[in-house]
């Protein structure tokens, strides 16, 4: 039985009582909003992971991706780099391998990860036959057969890229970005025929409810620059999917939505209001959104800026970009200040909307500072290791303050005002 299906038979899974106890709602709200499609809660029938719940007045989540390539196939890399993800505060991670031994590092990552695993089928199918005249429908709904019976949680699939959005293609700069939609659309102008993920839907949809997989609607037509964002190509398929998503929780499969991608700052609210709007307020899954163009080397800080606004407007779940994006595979550091940049957009959001507890931490960080409590700031800090190797690389004697105030540290001064007020 699928967690759509206990929704609205009025019951409580143990999934929601899990989720319940992490998260400032109670198991009966969050299985009112599954019913509604406002929240989803990734943990497949098959993997052994703390189930994940993602939507309507839940703490911001954030994923991180990892994977081989044709230049990377090393599995324990890529295990590393899992480990490290975890590690530092990701509550999913996408396997997104297109190098080596696809399946079996799937497998290895499924074995070891803890947290709710995604993935995109269409790689794999795509990598096995990489030539478009001789890939088949069948090809594609094997591929996604194949990971929902590996066990993964969630699948990002490309069911709205669909012909009559191809003409409207033609006035962006930079086209497809996204690797899936891009191979959806040379696969139907090779074909002369409509996309299999839309036309077969309802057998993905079939395939996804036995082991209650949630399906991620990808965002084949994501703007992929600025000048591209909230054009009429990704409204499009935006209205698609909110369709789509439709049909998905009428059959008691599980979905949210993925957005953008490269928008501006000022177009970060509108592109929010659409989805909720297309989408019955189904939770929305997007890459950054990246705010400018020209920030290689620091695209996870433009990420993180688009990822705060979006979450504070109304996302739900954030991909991390990590320093690599646009230049190259990620290494084990490039990983964790991806996942770092997406946590601080994540609690600064959950910060403003006022989430019960959220706060916390950040109180319990300024009474240890005030107190020069320099343990406790390391513990609460999002990166503990590197604010300690930050301060002790400035070789500074004085265990009390730090090398950028001295004798002048204000902490210090006020605690002996405080000590002069008291007697």
């Amino acid at each position: 039985m699928t967690q759509i299906e206990h929704a609205t038979q009025r019951r409580i899974s143990p999934e929601m009582t899990t989720v319940a106890a992490a998260e400032p709602r109670t198991a009966e709200e969050i299985r009112d909003d599954i019913g509604a499609g406002r929240t989803v809660i990734l943990k497949s029938g098959l993997h052994d992971c703390v189930p994940v719940g993602i939507g309507t007045g839940l703490s911001i989540k954030i994923n991180a991706n990892i994977g081989t390539s044709n230049y990377n196939t090393d599995p324990e890399m890529e295990i590393r780099k899992l480990q490290a993800s975890i590690h530092y505060g990701a509550d999913a991670v996408m396997d997104l391998s297109t190098g080596g031994d696809i399946r079996a590092m799937r497998k290895k990552v499924l074995a070891e990860s803890r947290v709710p695993v995604g993935t995109v089928p269409i790689y794999e199918a795509i990598v096995r036959q990489p030539d478009v005249s001789k890939i088949t429908e069948d090809d594609f709904l094997e591929s996604v057969r194949t990971h929902i019976d590996d066990g993964v949680d969630f699948i990002t699939v490309h069911c709205g890229v669909t012909r009559r959005c191809i003409p409207l293609l033609e006035k962006r700069i930079m086209g497809v970005v996204s690797r899936g939609g891009s191979f959806l659309i040379k696969w139907m102008l090779h074909h002369g025929k409509e996309s299999p993920l839309f036309t077969r839907y309802d057998e993905i949809l079939a395939m996804a409810k036995r082991h209650d997989v949630t399906l991620s609607l990808g965002d084949g037509l994501r703007p992929g620059c600025l000048a591209d964002a909230t054009d009429a190509a990704q409204i499009e398929e935006l209205k698609l999917l909110g369709e789509l998503a439709r049909r998905a929780r009428e059959a008691g499969v599980q979905v949210m939505i993925e957005g953008p991608g490269h928008v501006p700052l000022h177009m970060i609210e509108e592109n929010i209001r659409l989805q909720k709007q297309y989408c019955d307020g189904a939770p929305f899954y997007v890459l950054g959104p990246l705010v400018t163009d020209c920030s290689p080397g620091y695209d996870h800080l433009s990420g993180a800026i688009g990822g705060a606004l979006a979450a504070w407007y109304g996302a739900d779940f954030l991909c991390y970009l990590t320093p690599m994006e646009h230049l190259g595979l990620p290494d084990v550091q490039h990983v964790i200040d991806g996942v770092i940049a997406s946590k601080i957009a994540a609690h600064a959001a959950d910060v403003a909307r006022g989430i019960p507890g959220a706060r916390n931490r950040d109180d319990d960080m300024s009474r240890a500072r005030s107190n020069l409590d320099w343990d406790s700031m390391y513990r609460l800090a999002f990166n503990p290791e590197r604010a300690r190797n930050m301060r002790s690389g400035t070789h500074h004697d004085d265990a009390e303050t730090c090398t950028m105030c001295g004798d002048f540290c204000s902490a210090k001064i006020n605690r002996e005002c405080r000590e002069r007020y008291r007697q």
